[in-house]
């Protein structure tokens, strides 16, 4: 049994609002191209709900269209997003990289997301992160969709005795509490105020994670 650090991804170590807006419009244009949609791109709708897996991201923003209509424009969705990474129109938290890599000398790190295996991918992979992660999990290996179980994924095949789930929304810090976990909310751009006060620790800035973990955990980093 050991402790680890199991991390969100959008929002949480990658900025997804930098890419967010561009895949969402051009998802939207194909559908008004199409004369499936009329109006402007709900931009604001989808980053109240940010984090929610993509089924229900697609029936909120699309509630009038069918289960055949939301798939095609998630694909297309996904698509662009992914698209707009290999062009580095995404980036990283500050800080990332150099916290990853201290908290890896002496603990797993994982990363639990709502995202699409192939979005992840491209991240992990344009950003190298497999250096300190040692696995990324992707909420569709969940039945449920639900970020408790995804992260009680994580522990059962790591054997994972302790540690830290770190994100920015309430499944994150449900998620940690649910199997035995502390958490760490960050307050970036898609965090709540209301949702980071279940949160066992709240921090404005990436590196101050670090000294978190440190002080739960003294012997390592």
């Amino acid at each position: 049994m050991q402790n680890a650090i199991i991390f969100d991804m959008d929002g949480t170590l990658f900025k997804t609002h930098l890419i967010l807006e561009g895949a969402l419009e051009q998802t939207f244009d194909k559908l008004r191209a199409e004369l499936l949609w009329e109006g402007e791109t709900p931009l604001e709708k989808y980053k109240e709900i940010m984090g929610v897996p993509l089924a229900v991201v697609w029936e909120t923003l699309c509630p009038h269209h069918s289960l055949v209509i939301r798939e095609r424009s998630n694909e297309w969705f996904q698509q662009f997003l992914v698209l707009q990474i290999n062009a580095g129109q995404g980036d990283l938290y500050e800080g990332v990289f150099d916290t990853l890599q201290q908290l890896s000398i002496d603990l797993p790190i994982y990363i639990a997301s709502n995202g699409q295996p192939a979005y992840l991918q491209a991240i992990v992979t344009h950003y190298d992160l497999n250096r300190w992660v040692k696995k990324t999990y992707s909420i569709e290996q969940i039945a449920s969709r639900d970020k408790s179980s995804l992260v009680q994924k994580i522990i059962e095949e790591n054997n994972v005795a302790g540690g830290f789930v770190i994100g920015d929304r309430l499944s994150d810090f449900q998620a940690a509490k649910e199997n035995g976990l502390q958490s760490i909310g960050v307050r970036f751009d898609f965090a709540q105020q209301q949702e980071l006060e279940t949160a066992d620790f709240v921090v404005e800035q990436f590196t101050s994670i670090l000294p978190i973990i440190k002080g739960k955990m003294p012997s390592i980093v």
